[in-house]
């Protein structure tokens, strides 16, 4: 049978043990190990695999032993609760194998998890499974987690006490970040908290956040965004001693003011903008971009966009004029034209 993504979230935190098996298959590895962490880890509770009530069989190993998989299944152990056989990385291939296995399932046999890559819809694997009465099967895509599991992750980390900016950050890094790498924060932002009884606010999930962009480059661009051109050089032979290169620093302040237009252009104003805008914006740099889009307004801004196209263009052509000298001109045409 069929699992929509709208209903696995929840059959993955409670599934049904008398089921024969489940088929989980997605283009993203990352996203289909985590759901079958979660799902086996509610079939067997935390001491399974330590009881060893878990078999793990590699797909690869199928094709030199298939009887693997059926003694997996019919084995019984030593400790009591639901058993589970996890056959990993599976491939059109091993269809016949497990062809064979769901067949020959009864219940009290151990839970048949398979994982398996991308499957089209004409894929044998996915129809073995969606085909069979007891047994499910469910797409795992790059979709954002819904707030079921946010609010999920938060209670498994021990976080309840957010106050409505944080946890507006919270779902921007959800769509923002790899499951991964957001559970990671989720599991540092509970570290970080542990013994402090305060609300968790913006600023420690800003502190908690991967780093994406490096302080310097945010420095330079915040310097001409507040029209600070005295500061501009100094901070700029940093960025050039760091290796960064004239180009970058262009597609750095194009975005940076991208986002600042974009956000000067909301109809609810500079504030609400700055929130809609993707990726998101956290913490106090939010409050201080929306307030250099406020400063700055939508006619200035589509003036210093049209500059930084023409700075591009310049870099990338044949000019033989010093690249960071260029973009260091530009950064200061800018910084002046936020002054008037």
């Amino acid at each position: 049978m069929k699992l929509s993504p709208r209903d696995a979230g929840g059959y993955f935190a409670r599934p049904d043990a008398g089921r024969t098996g489940i088929l989980i298959y997605g283009v993203d590895a990352m996203r289909v190990a985590l759901k079958r962490q979660q799902l086996i880890a509610s079939l067997i509770g935390p001491e399974g695999e330590e009881e060893m009530r878990l078999s793990r069989i590699p797909a690869s190993d199928l094709r030199k032993d298939p009887a693997a998989l059926d003694a997996a299944v019919k084995s019984q152990g030593f400790f009591p609760g639901a058993r589970v056989a996890f056959v990993e990385g599976a491939t059109e291939a091993t269809a016949k194998t497990l062809t064979a296995a769901l067949a020959d399932w009864q219940p009290g046999d151990a839970q048949i998890v398979v994982t398996a890559g991308s499957l089209n819809a004409r894929s044998g694997l996915r129809k073995l499974f969606e085909a069979h009465k007891n047994a499910y099967a469910v797409g795992i895509y790059d979709d954002p987690p819904s707030r079921q599991e946010i609010e999920a992750e938060l209670s498994k980390a021990g976080l309840s006490n957010i106050d409505s900016a944080a946890m507006q950050d919270i779902h921007g890094l959800a769509r923002m970040l790899d499951p991964g790498d957001f559970r990671q924060t989720i599991e540092k932002l509970s570290l970080f908290k542990l013994g402090d009884a305060t609300p968790v606010s913006s600023q420690d999930i800003l502190a908690c956040s991967p780093a994406t962009i490096e302080a310097a480059l945010d420095d330079v661009l915040n310097c001409v965004a507040e029209a600070k051109e005295d500061q501009i050089g100094p901070i700029m032979r940093t960025l050039g001693a760091q290796g960064i290169q004239a180009v970058g620093l262009c597609i750095g302040a194009t975005r940076h003011f991208r986002v600042l237009h974009a956000a000067a252009s909301d109809p609810a104003g500079a504030a609400a903008g700055i929130g809609r805008v993707r990726p998101p914006v956290f913490g106090p740099r939010r409050d201080r971009m929306s307030r250099q889009a406020q400063d700055w307004g939508l006619r200035k801004l589509e003036v210093a966009l049209q500059m930084l196209t023409e700075t591009d263009l310049t870099l990338r052509s044949t000019s033989r004029a010093p690249q960071m000298a260029v973009i260091e001109r530009t950064l200061i045409r800018l910084a002046m034209l936020g002054k008037r």
